[in-house]
């Protein structure tokens, strides 16, 4: 079984003293490319990019002018430490015992814009850069066009690496998009959270998120395999709605 989360805008800079393990991003050659195409850009052309004010477009406009090899612990952080948005923190990974990220490397994948496909202790320098933005790369239009069937085939490789048939799809459309499901090796289950609201069940984008953060970190801590274990998720107060799921498709309600 392998997990597949989004990234996080918001990100913890601080030094952490969790853990000294780490790994460096797989995909790096393809990063670098990305970042020479965002140098491109001035700050009021990442601005309108990024659709953020020109604050938030200087900051990162010095994070990529800033960015460089080798990544170190001084100069980089754990990618599931760096990102620190309402997945992650419904995910908790400060408190999660060392077994626990042995069993997170091998089995959770985080999809980016600028790195492509992170492992949890891969060291990443921070960054914002939404893989749905139109940033043209080389004669790529957009970073849909430029990582193509990338994303997909490291995927495909750790699942073989994993044996694992299994992809549980916790990320977001927006990042879902990015892996050619027809050329995917496993099959993929989404899974959904639905809210209580004027007496009708229906997802809510900021409750979406944490719960995906609480459900990837229930399957790593009970080491999950099997699919049908998921069905046991109970977290602050969601349950298993047999009505609602399909073999493809788990519905939780709360």
């Amino acid at each position: 079984m392998l997990l597949i989360l989004s990234p996080a805008k918001i990100l913890d800079l601080k030094p952490q003293n969790i853990i000294s393990d780490y790994t460096i991003p797989e995909m790096l050659d393809r990063t670098k490319t990305v970042v020479e195409a965002v140098r491109q850009l001035s700050i009021a052309d990442l601005a309108e990019l990024s659709d953020t004010n020109q604050d938030i477009a200087r900051t990162n406009f010095d994070r990529f002018y800033n960015f460089h090899l080798p990544f170190t612990p001084e100069n980089a952080k754990q990618a599931v430490l760096m990102f620190y948005g309402e997945v992650f923190r419904g995910l908790g990974a400060k408190t999660l015992l060392p077994d626990d990220f042995k069993y997170m490397q091998n089995h959770l994948r985080i999809l980016s814009g600028l790195y492509g496909v992170l492992r949890p202790l891969d060291l990443i320098q921070p960054y914002r850069l939404e893989i749905g933005s139109k940033l043209k790369v080389g004669t790529s239009p957009n970073l849909y066009k430029f990582w193509g069937d990338e994303i997909t085939r490291k995927l495909n490789e750790t699942l073989h690496q994993n044996s694992a048939n299994i992809l549980v799809n916790l990320a977001s459309n927006e990042y879902f998009k990015s892996v050619n499901v027809k050329k995917l090796k496993a099959k993929v289950l989404n899974i959904e959270f639905w809210e209580t609201k004027n007496d009708r069940y229906k997802p809510i984008v900021i409750y979406t998120k944490k719960a995906r953060g609480m459900m990837t970190r229930y399957i790593i801590q009970n080491q999950i395999e099997d699919m049908e274990d998921i069905k046991g998720f109970d977290a602050e107060g969601y349950w298993f709605s047999p009505k609602y799921s399909t073999n493809d498709n788990f519905v939780f309600l709360r």
